[in-house]
């Protein structure tokens, strides 16, 4: 079994009844997401994608907010997406993909995208640096990435800082350190510029990539990256 398979099947055990449950129980605590959604400022006709999409409860309120948008987005476990498909009734094209070797041509069969969006992702996956660079890569001229994700805990008392560890550790669900930094460093590569903050006492991080209007055209038609037209 693949490294790709095996974490698939992990996330399948672990929400296949979580996710009956995961909208109501996870408002409280994956803060940020709105504000996230709230950024956006999607053009009409835009393409926006969602890496790990999970129920499709952000794709869900990108419809609502931008119904001209044509919305993407993927996600490594087949219950997550019963209940994204559910939940979209057709309004978002999704599929099931691993975030560290998706490639939008072959899955969507989009090359680019306006908008990409991970919405506390990155702490379940353990290739989460290879995810952001693909994600980049798939990043339209002028396009961002926009993330949410748990932060450091720096500002909580730490008693608070290790229970939320040990919480989050039963789902196999891991803060991530450096996203800033692995945010610069492609922004650097895609002639992009990075907005980076803590909220609510560094509970959560909250990212905003941008690339340059020409970047990623060339780029792509010079590498043949994932995210190259062909």
């Amino acid at each position: 079994m693949t490294e790709s398979a095996a974490h698939a099947e992990l996330m399948n055990r672990i929400y296949r009844h979580q996710r009956w449950i995961y909208n109501l129980s996870r408002k409280f605590f994956l803060l940020g997401r709105d504000r996230l959604i709230g950024g956006l400022d999607a053009q009409p006709n835009g393409t926006i994608l969602e890496v790990a999409c999970g129920t499709g409860r952000n794709l869900a309120k990108i419809a609502d907010r931008h119904p001209d948008a044509r919305l993407y987005g993927f996600d490594l476990s087949d219950e997550m997406l019963k209940s994204a498909r559910r939940a979209l009734n057709g309004r978002a094209e999704l599929a099931q993909a691993d975030a560290c070797t998706f490639d939008g041509k072959a899955t969507f069969g989009v090359a680019t995208f306006d908008r990409i969006i991970i919405s506390y992702g990155l702490s379940m996956m353990p290739c989460w640096r290879t995810a952001l660079a693909t994600a980049a890569n798939h990043l339209s001229p002028g396009g961002s990435l926009h993330l949410v994700d748990f932060g450091g805990q720096t500002g909580l008392p730490r008693w608070v800082d290790r229970l939320l560890r040990s919480w989050l550790a039963m789902f196999h669900v891991s803060p991530r350190e450096g996203i800033s930094d692995v945010l610069r460093h492609l922004a650097v590569k895609h002639g992009g510029t990075v907005e980076h903050k803590e909220l609510y006492r560094d509970y959560a991080q909250y990212g905003v990539m941008r690339v340059g209007k020409q970047a990623n055209s060339q780029q792509n038609c010079c590498t043949g990256s994932p995210g190259g037209r062909s």
